[in-house]
């Protein structure tokens, strides 16, 4: 007989069907590819190009542009957690992709002034919308999967959104590269501007709409209590419930905040890749990781949640480790060394993720948007500190080691602090996360 999962009305069929073909999680993957591939285009592949080459802004003024979604993205997750648990989520997916749309639009109008204040100013009040229409999907996407699959599956249901990231960082890399060059030479002659990939990321928001409307018809049940005052007080409980994740999360994503703004012109300057290649060169192992996001999820949760963290930690610090070596030796100054160092990197986020999600999920079923957002409020809040610091470093610090006869230590001063803060959290891991 069939057994209907709570919140979403999914059934599973006896002969245990695998996860992914459910066609209320199916749907919702399809969304969060989507949605991420527009967001890597937007901010990853396209953004930091468009505003330093077109809009002739330096690598601190794009580290701040960027950091203004950060930002807004982090303050907002929380709150829209507790918004998607009160009135659902799917009202939540549909506004956001609306949200950007307009953003997208909006950059390619705002005056030019050569880079300056309030140019600057308006690129970040833009970002920080962006920010919000992610604070509303996220959560939102995170919650519904977990209300969609029965207890035992969630580690699997948390992977798969992890692999929706993996293949739309893969997809948007090769993809917002090749737009961005095969269209450079039709909009500069026609608008003055490289703004293939804003337009790309534009209609994949359109697609995320549109997606979210006709094929995500089910939701949770949102709460009954629309007190307002009763609504914050639990949000703010939230923090106090669980600091040892959000110290955690902080500490993790201040470390991946440091190469976000940057890793794109580290490929270009340090090895002389075009957008075109680094997008071919990132996505194979994209892809890969992709692909081995459910086995290995599998198996942390054979590991159990904590020791997944733990493991996956510490595989993401030395793989950074092995990048930072190239600051000094010129041996490891190569993308086929970058490359090698993916893949310890890779499978350390593979395992962190998901038990890291399905962690927080478990706190309190009641308040899974809520408990998700806050810890997305903290890994926000830490690559808020991380990416300007990354980009002030790897402009800034290029004199200081050409003084001290170490010419690349600039270039490579954002992986070497996020190596420190991995380590750091992985100590920080084995103190506070330890299985029942």
């Amino acid at each position: 007989m069939p057994h209907t999962y709570h919140g979403i009305g999914m059934t599973e069929h006896p002969a245990n069907r695998t996860l992914w073909k459910e066609p209320t999680v199916l749907r919702l993957l399809i969304v969060a590819v989507l949605a991420e591939i527009g967001y890597a285009v937007l901010n990853i592949s396209t953004m930091p190009v468009y505003l330093r080459d077109d809009r002739k802004f330096g690598a601190t003024a794009v580290a701040l542009v960027l950091t203004g979604f950060l930002i807004s993205e982090a303050v907002m997750k929380s709150p829209m957690g507790h918004f998607a648990d009160r009135y659902g989520s799917r009202r939540l997916m549909l506004i956001a992709p609306l949200i950007t749309i307009g953003t997208c639009v909006a950059s390619l109008f705002l005056p030019r002034s050569e880079g300056a204040p309030i140019e600057i100013l308006g690129f970040v009040l833009l970002r920080l919308l962006d920010g919000v229409g992610a604070a509303m999907i996220w959560p939102s996407a995170f919650a519904m999967m977990s209300n969609s699959v029965p207890d035992a599956k969630r580690q699997q249901g948390m992977s798969l959104l992890n692999m929706c990231y993996m293949v739309g960082i893969a997809l948007a890399l090769p993809i917002g590269g090749l737009v961005e060059d095969s269209t450079a030479s039709l909009f500069k002659s026609s608008t003055g501007s490289n703004s293939g990939g804003i337009m790309l990321a534009a209609l994949l928001f359109a697609g995320v709409f549109l997606t979210v409307h006709f094929f995500v018809k089910t939701d949770a049940k949102p709460t009954e209590d629309h007190d307002e005052a009763q609504g914050l007080k639990t949000l703010l409980s939230t923090f106090k419930q669980i600091p040892a994740y959000l110290i955690l999360s902080l500490v993790t994503f201040i470390g991946l905040g440091f190469p976000m703004t940057i890793i794109k012109f580290f490929a270009l300057d340090e090895f002389g890749l075009s957008a075109t290649q680094f997008g071919a060169f990132v996505m194979p192992g994209a892809i890969l990781m992709a692909v081995m996001s459910v086995p290995v999820s599998k198996f942390g949760e054979k590991l159990g949640k904590a020791r997944a963290v733990h493991w996956g930690m510490a595989l993401c610090g030395a793989g950074i480790s092995l990048i930072c070596l190239g600051a000094i030796f010129s041996a490891f100054r190569s993308p086929v060394v970058l490359g090698l160092a993916g893949v310890p990197v890779g499978l350390g986020f593979l395992m962190v993720v998901p038990a890291w999600m399905a962690s927080v999920a478990d706190l309190d079923p009641a308040k899974r948007a809520a408990n998700i957002g806050a810890v997305m409020t903290a890994q926000g809040i830490g690559a808020v500190i991380g990416a300007p610091l990354g980009g002030m470093a790897y402009e800034k610090l290029v004199p200081v080691g050409q003084a001290v006869n170490i010419p690349h230590l600039g270039h490579y001063s954002p992986f070497i602090a996020t190596a420190v803060c991995l380590w750091l959290a992985f100590l920080i891991s084995l103190r506070i996360l330890r299985e029942p």
